[in-house]
């Protein structure tokens, strides 16, 4: 197999430099064919459409990334005492204002989110453990959180004596309220025998089956209900939908900065709001730096890669070439996912998972029943198939209707299987038509997901 062919600057090659160190154009707004080119580096005859799970980062980051690389390797010794922190710190200020936090302090830099939910469930395990918290206190949290957060839990919670109340969303969902609903429900539930909820977990946007979840309504009902902190899992937000923590009013929020907002992987930021409790939030890999404060901390955890973590700037560079910036993106995202839903739940004469307003850059679209979606293992059959036999990166979810809830149904029978689509600025009208032509011609040819060998 050949080596992948080397990724430049695109604005550089435009400006005919072939040299590492481009000179910054004056920029307007993008077209159509550099974004093509910017993304170039996509593998030909493959419609992506699942940013949602990795991101997507172009190719001027990319060659950005590699010259904070390359800086780090002419010269380490410079490179740590005199340039790493700084940067870092203005990575850090161009995030707290991005996301309206009140001070950089609040801000800190980790690798993903997991990370995230580890600094977090490490600090409500500790006060499990210490006494602090009761034993039997309850986490809250949906049912439809990210695993890596269900493993926090149990790793650092629960094995210190937390109990965990878990909060079942319905899905097909209708409104804001059906949410508010059963989430009032659950801190009943971690309320009940006098046990209080130590902290809640609420996903802002969450990824199977994805919904966008009304943060702020639900953060407001647990400070009403006692609940001591509140941590917003927000993966997919920044770049997806609008973020502003200080409306939010979480303790604790995070997201992934190489999903939505194009930074190579990995990248995340952590909000942690002010308070008595900031000095007792610690990195879960202790080095030089312990004791300093969690952005501290964060910003050197030992001798790594730290470029995706540089390149923050020039991110944000690369945004604004887009009209109305970040808020343009994630407007012509929405509309766009939307649209090309609408047209496969009308080729497949199927529904949206929830309505245009709860979506964010991505929509669920029921699959037809014929396809016989009727397990996770069929759900991961068919995705198999599809990007096998398809070139079609394209997540399906299983869901199965619980007892009471309305079930979703086509013509044929009930719906239980799912397609969450993303849409970036890179997706075109025929990466979607694909995924419609697919998922026909295999209902066309008598095929269902019984059918389908597991690869």
């Amino acid at each position: 197999m050949d080596p992948p062919a080397e990724i430049e600057d695109p604005r550089a090659a435009a400006n005919g430099e072939n040299n590492h160190v481009s000179k910054k154009p004056k920029l307007s707004f993008i077209t159509e064919l550099e974004i093509r080119q910017e993304f170039a580096h996509h593998k030909p005859g493959i419609a992506r459409i699942n940013n949602g799970s990795f991101g997507s980062c172009p190719a001027s980051i990319i060659a950005a990334q590699k010259r904070w690389q390359l800086r780090f390797l002419q010269q380490p010794d410079d490179f740590f005492f005199n340039h790493l922190q700084r940067k870092i710190l203005h990575s850090r200020t161009i995030v707290k204002d991005l996301i309206n936090a009140d001070h950089v302090d609040e801000v800190s830099i980790v690798d993903n989110a997991t990370t995230a939910a580890a600094i977090v469930l490490q600090h409500v395990g500790w006060a499990f453990a210490d006494g602090r918290f009761q034993k039997g206190d309850a986490v809250v949290m949906l049912h439809c959180a990210f695993q890596a957060v269900k493993k926090s839990i149990e790793a650092y919670v629960t094995r210190a004596g937390g109990s965990v109340i878990v909060v079942h969303l319905p899905f097909p969902v209708n409104s804001n309220e059906e949410i508010i609903a059963e989430f009032r429900k659950g801190l009943a539930r971690g309320k009940a025998n006098g046990k209080k909820v130590r902290l809640a977990i609420i996903d802002h946007i969450t990824s199977m089956p994805c919904v966008v979840i009304p943060a702020r309504e639900l953060v407001k009902i647990c400070r009403e209900e006692g609940v001591e902190r509140v941590f917003v899992d927000a993966a997919h937000a920044i770049g997806s939908i609008h973020v502003d923590v200080k409306e939010i009013g979480a303790d604790f929020y995070v997201s992934n900065l190489h999903k939505w907002f194009f930074c190579p992987p990995s990248v995340a930021f952590l909000y942690c709001r002010k308070s008595p409790l900031s000095p007792d939030l610690h990195h879960p890999v202790v080095s030089h730096e312990y004791g300093n404060g969690l952005a501290i901390e964060s910003a050197w955890i030992g001798t790594r890669d730290y470029s995706s973590q540089l390149v923050v700037p020039d991110v944000l560079e690369f945004i604004n070439r887009f009209e109305g910036g970040l808020e343009g993106i994630r407007k012509r995202n929405h509309d766009a996912v939307v649209e090309m839903g609408e047209m496969l739940a009308k080729a497949w004469g199927t529904n949206l998972g929830s309505p245009p307003e709860m979506c964010p850059s991505m929509v669920m679209i029921g699959l037809p029943s014929r396809m016989g979606v009727l397990s996770d293992e069929d759900a991961l059959k068919l995705r198999t198939h599809l990007r096998d036999h398809f070139g079609l990166e394209v997540p399906i979810h299983f869901q199965m209707p619980r007892d009471g809830e309305i079930r979703a149904a086509d013509g044929d029978g009930c719906i239980t299987g799912y397609a969450r689509i993303s849409h970036q600025v890179y997706n075109t009208l025929d990466d979607y038509v694909r995924l419609r032509d697919a998922i026909n011609q295999l209902l066309s040819d008598g095929v269902a997901c019984k059918m389908l060998q597991r690869e």
